[in-house]
């Protein structure tokens, strides 16, 4: 029997199955645009790392305590290979997972995850409230605010560019891209 090959039509249709809140929907967009964009940063399978992305936060809005956990028992139903699911999982490392990033697309996904939602945060805050003239200084001001989107956990995001041999404000700067290219499906077009 052939390897199942998940395409981004069915994954969308799991994400819609399990997730329902549109914050976390534009979550996912942006996850998986930012994903995206860093494999073709390093020449890596774009459709793969942006399915990952997307289905990185599967479980999280019906199994808040089982983030992490109940995703495996999920993609393993749907019959998705091995690497999909350890990617996911490690994304939780030191929070809800005991699974270490290794691979470089479990790192992007590591650093980036926690860094969209400070991203977020600070795009809304701006008179345009758009991510499309958002630079790396007005993100790196409001990491300095540690009440300024608190629940962003900021050593993760350390830790992951360190991980990845990367300057952290070249990684905000590459997210930030990623996120420009899908402003407008996770909300954050603003008034530009």
């Amino acid at each position: 029997m052939d390897e199942f090959v998940p395409n981004r039509e069915d994954a969308y249709n799991l994400l819609r199955k399990y997730i329902k809140n549109e914050s976390l929907i534009h979550h996912a967009l942006a996850v998986e645009a930012v994903m995206r964009h860093f494999a073709e940063l390093f020449n890596e399978d774009k459709e793969k790392w942006g399915i990952i992305g997307l289905l990185h936060d599967l479980d999280y809005e019906m199994f808040p305590h089982e983030h992490c956990k109940k995703v495996k028992e999920i993609l393993k139903e749907n019959n998705y290979p091995d690497d999909y699911i350890n990617a996911i999982v490690s994304h939780g490392w030191k929070i809800c997972s005991s699974v270490e990033p290794t691979e470089k697309m479990e790192k992007v996904l590591y650093s980036i995850d926690e860094l969209t939602g400070l991203i977020t945060a600070t795009a809304l805050m701006r008179p345009s409230k758009s991510v499309l003239d958002l630079e790396v200084k007005s993100v790196k001001k409001k990491w300095k605010q540690k009440g300024f989107a608190a629940g962003v956990n900021r050593d993760i995001i350390k830790e992951g560019a360190e991980m990845l041999g990367m300057d952290l404000n070249q990684v905000i700067d590459e997210t930030i891209k990623g996120m420009c290219n899908v402003a407008d499906k996770i909300g954050l077009k603003g008034n530009l």
